[in-house]
């Protein structure tokens, strides 16, 4: 049983029966039912999967393809890979002239602020001013220190200035840019998730690359959901059960280089425009949109004791913490929660 302290993790690399990829469920076909639909399209960067549950074939995949426009709609607003964006609009403002955003944009924004505020800037949406890092494996590149000392001075939250009345955002210097890679992905599953339930599926798991919104059960039985090893990603530290919620995980096994020895991966520190130097990878539980969004980076980048004692402070927030000594943590509702095979 694990409990709330450290645990060497070569005692607890666990592979379990059942396929298991990222954070979320993978149904064998010789499991699979007539009711049961599952489809993925790529999204955000990863490989957003589907699996619903409703005995009405017809409903299910309606609401199947309801959900995705609404996650696809959001997410070209939100990319900033999407020269046309809103994001992009924004950023190609800063210094000049506000932009009329929309009110679930706004939500994300103000979001965004928040745990800048609570985190003391170790969540930081401006750090799209690191424009030289690219973790794109065909086409990587690192950035230089002279860039990074120029862009420094481009981070900071508060040069975020948001208007509800107006429904603008406006960001305050030239060369400022946004990027919501750590906080706009689960409000979209959660915009996903509120199109099926609209349309009558209440039995839905939503997989965006190791962030996982669910909702009922599967076969009449909760969620399974496997927690991936950052230092193995192909083997699981084990899995969870869950009927509501979401399970969000950052960590540094996803987008990377190697560079002299060394993995350089894609969540880079506000404060010193490189990437973090704390844990391996964070793993949060929560029903509570508010209290995790933006929350797996900020410990990313404050490091695994400040991630401890943040946890320890919220309410209704389990947590699994892998530093970088390879030593795993457990806040007492994930040792709880956690099943090993």
């Amino acid at each position: 049983m694990l409990n709330n302290s450290t645990v060497s993790l070569s005692r607890r690399r666990i592979v379990c029966s059942l396929p298991l990829l990222a954070c979320g469920l993978v149904i064998p076909p010789v499991l699979a039912k007539t009711d049961i639909h599952q489809s993925s399209k790529i999204l955000m960067g990863t490989k957003l999967e589907l699996t619903l549950q409703n005995a009405d074939s017809q409903l299910i995949s309606f609401a199947a393809n309801a959900a995705f426009a609404e996650m696809i709609r959001l997410t070209d607003m939100m990319s900033r890979y999407r020269s046309d964006s809103v994001l992009n609009a924004i950023n190609l403002a800063a210094g000049v002239q506000p932009v009329n955003i929309s009110g679930e944009l706004m939500q994300v924004l103000k979001m965004a602020k928040a745990v800048a505020l609570s985190s003391q800037g170790a969540f930081d949406s401006t750090v799209g001013a690191f424009k030289n890092w690219s973790f794109d494996a065909a086409h990587p590149s690192i950035a230089t220190p002279q860039q990074i000392a120029e862009q420094l001075p481009l981070i900071g939250s508060q040069g975020l200035v948001l208007d509800e009345r107006c429904s603008t955002a406006y960001l305050t210097k030239r060369g400022m840019r946004l990027d919501l890679g750590g906080i706009a992905k689960l409000p979209i599953l959660q915009a996903g998730m509120k199109k099926l339930l609209e349309l009558g599926v209440s039995n839905a798991m939503i997989n965006g690359g190791g962030d996982v919104l669910v909702q009922g059960k599967l076969n009449g039985r909760d969620w399974r959901i496997g927690l991936r090893d950052p230092r193995h990603p192909e083997k699981l530290l084990g899995t969870i059960s869950l009927n509501k919620g979401f399970v969000a995980s950052s960590g540094d096994y996803e987008r990377f280089l190697i560079q002299d020895g060394k993995r350089l991966h894609h969540i880079l520190d506000p404060k010193t425009g490189y990437p973090t130097q704390g844990p391996r990878g964070v793993t949060l539980v929560s029903e509570n949109l508010e209290k995790i969004n933006g929350l797996g980076t900020a410990i990313m980048v404050s490091g695994a004791q400040a991630g401890r004692t943040k946890i320890q402070q919220l309410v209704g927030v389990d947590a699994l913490i892998v530093d970088r000594d390879n030593q795993l943590w457990t806040s007492h509702g994930m040792a709880r929660r956690l099943i090993a095979a």
